[in-house]
């Protein structure tokens, strides 16, 4: 069973920046699609940034600019990089992959004044 671990999550004033990490248990190739989702509370889970897709790595608009989805192969890690974080960032951060049916348990992400 393939397993994600997330971690980087934290509280943070906005503007500020956190590095989410994404571990998994198998060995990725340039061929696995990377996604982070986040859902915020009494909201529906939103795809944040994918890599591996065809015409490189995007975004959603609300992130686009201001965050950046990254994956180191060779240690078999995927990455989101959010700088300039806004009071609706705040949510739980999720990394998965689809093609290997796995998803991590999520790390939250606060960001208040």
């Amino acid at each position: 069973q393939v397993q994600l671990v997330e971690s980087g999550g934290g509280l943070v004033q906005p503007g500020g920046s956190l590095r989410l990490s994404c571990a998994t248990s198998i060995k990725m190739s340039s061929r696995y699609i990377g996604i982070w989702y986040r859902q915020a509370p009494g909201k529906e889970r939103e795809l944040v940034a994918q890599i591996g897709v065809y015409g490189g790595p995007n975004y959603a608009d609300s992130v686009k600019g201001r965050f950046t989805i990254s994956r180191d192969i060779a240690k078999n890690m995927l990455y989101l990089q959010m700088n300039n974080l806004r009071l609706d960032d705040t949510a739980v951060y999720y990394c998965n992959l689809p093609q290997a049916a796995a998803w991590g348990q999520g790390t939250q992400v606060t960001v208040s004044s």
